[in-house]
């Protein structure tokens, strides 16, 4: 199946084709054409899979015909980040070429005042984060009583952030009748309330995992303690032939303390984490980009919608505590046909993370034993420290029964006494303090019997 044969526009498949694409990947080919007839549809897709394009393409074709008018955004897309927030508006922005379509972009981290210039120009898509635009809703800024079409991107990830009330009060806000298309990588019980609260006899697609079939990357799990991830990252970035890398951490902290260390052990790394305003993040982003820096450490914030082309390795520093956040992290490498590499790095105490991400990419995780310090490596199974039977030194000959029985019995052996002088003579002792000393508790309690006399030490008081 091609492009041209799922009903878009001239315009549009010409802007397609422009950017080398001709033929649509599965949920392409199943979601487009019932978008452009306007039915609800629930999407079940990873990264990777052209999700974005799914709804891009049909909606620029649909909002093609139609008027704006200021403060009413004729259609809208949330996204949980502003990363995938920005990459979604990048896609208008390549296939809208050939058509007179006003965008805007609602993120937190920048200031109102362009965004709400552009508002009062009307738009045609508005793209936002949840929290960006209940901030605006609240104060007057937009009406949402003009949208006739609403995006849930990424629901799942909403879900996990916290989203779905303020995604709920949204809905509550547009119109009754509308088209919906809600896009999850899973569908845990509460996203299927969510859909079937505001979805109305929508079309059910779910396409194949990335994680299961991709071929492009190699997976590795690498055993380690926790104390040793730092040293056992370097090595890996040193001898592992990494030309650009990310490299996740599960928390913020997490991220600056690693970026930091990478720098003061030479390697050119930037971070992005949730704390960082926009700028900031869009100007590291930019530094990783054009080649200023090598290494990027990121927190999930940059799992999903972070498209940088030629990413030779992903490491996960931090197993994921949520497995689909794998699958988001390691398809930041492999893409558009390119080979990669990803590490995950399991200390002892994610034994069950690293099950869960098993269970759902569908079978083991190569084990990855070279190129690190041995010392560093966590057992995967109890093991005895005892070396093999083969390895252990042969025992010493007993001596013959009759060089045993010429040893001296015990009380044929010479009294104390009898010993040399040398050695019989008393011991000088310090001479006792008037402040007794209380050494501290070591766990031993010693000898706690009467004094044997041959000490020479007088118990008398």
């Amino acid at each position: 199946m091609k492009f041209a044969d799922i009903g878009l526009s001239d315009e549009l498949l010409q802007a397609v084709t422009s950017k080398g694409y001709d033929t649509p990947t599965p949920i392409q080919a199943q979601a487009i054409p019932s978008i452009l007839m306007m039915k609800d549809i629930i999407g079940i897709a990873q990264t990777g899979t052209g999700k974005t394009g799914a709804f891009v393409l049909p909606m620029i074709d649909i909002l093609g015909h139609g008027r704006r008018r200021a403060l009413m955004p004729r259609s809208l897309i949330l996204e949980p980040t502003r990363e995938l927030a920005a990459q979604v508006a990048d896609e208008f922005v390549k296939y809208g070429a050939n058509h007179d379509l006003k965008m805007a972009l609602l993120i937190g981290g920048v200031q109102m005042g362009d965004q709400v210039k552009a508002l009062k120009d009307g738009v045609d898509v508005l793209i936002a984060t949840p929290g960006r635009l209940m901030d605006l809703f609240e104060r007057g800024k937009i009406l949402l009583t003009g949208c006739n079409m609403l995006v849930i991107d990424e629901a799942d990830r909403m879900l996990d952030m916290g989203f779905i009330p303020d995604i709920e009060t949204i809905c509550t806000k547009l119109p009754a009748q509308r088209q919906t298309l809600l896009f999850s990588a899973t569908m845990p019980p509460p996203i299927k309330k969510l859909a079937d609260r505001f979805l109305t006899n929508p079309k059910y697609i779910e396409v194949a995992r990335p994680a299961s079939r991709n071929e492009n990357i190699v997976q590795f799990k690498v055993p380690v303690q926790s104390r040793a991830k730092r040293e056992v990252l370097r090595e890996l970035l040193r001898t592992d032939d990494v030309s650009t890398a990310i490299v996740f951490c599960n928390r913020k902290t997490t991220v600056r303390e690693l970026a930091k260390s990478l720098k003061q052990h030479g390697f050119s790394a930037g971070e992005i984490h949730g704390d960082m305003d926009q700028a900031s993040r869009n100007a590291e982003l930019a530094r990783f980009k054009d080649g200023s820096i090598s290494i990027l450490v990121a927190s999930d914030v940059a799992a999903r919608g972070l498209d940088v082309k030629g990413v030779s390795h992903v490491f996960n520093f931090d197993t994921p505590w949520h497995p689909d956040d794998y699958v988001h992290r390691i398809g930041r490498t492999g893409r558009a046909g390119a080979k990669g590499r990803a590490f995950t790095f399991v200390a002892p105490e994610d034994a069950e993370a690293i099950d869960n991400v098993e269970k759902l990419t569908g079978g083991k995780i190569q084990l990855f034993e070279g190129g690190r310090p041995a010392e560093s490596a966590a057992p995967v199974a109890e093991q005895s420290e005892r070396p093999p039977r083969e390895a252990r030194p042969p025992r010493e000959p007993r001596a013959p029964r009759e060089a045993r029985s010429a040893r001296p019995r015990r009380e044929e052996r010479p009294a104390h006494d009898e010993r040399p002088a040398a050695a019989s003579q008393p011991v000088r002792r310090p001479e006792p303090k008037s402040e007794p000393v209380v050494a501290e508790d070591s766990g031993d309690e010693g000898w706690n019997g009467p004094v044997p006399g041959f000490l020479g030490i007088s118990t008398a008081a």
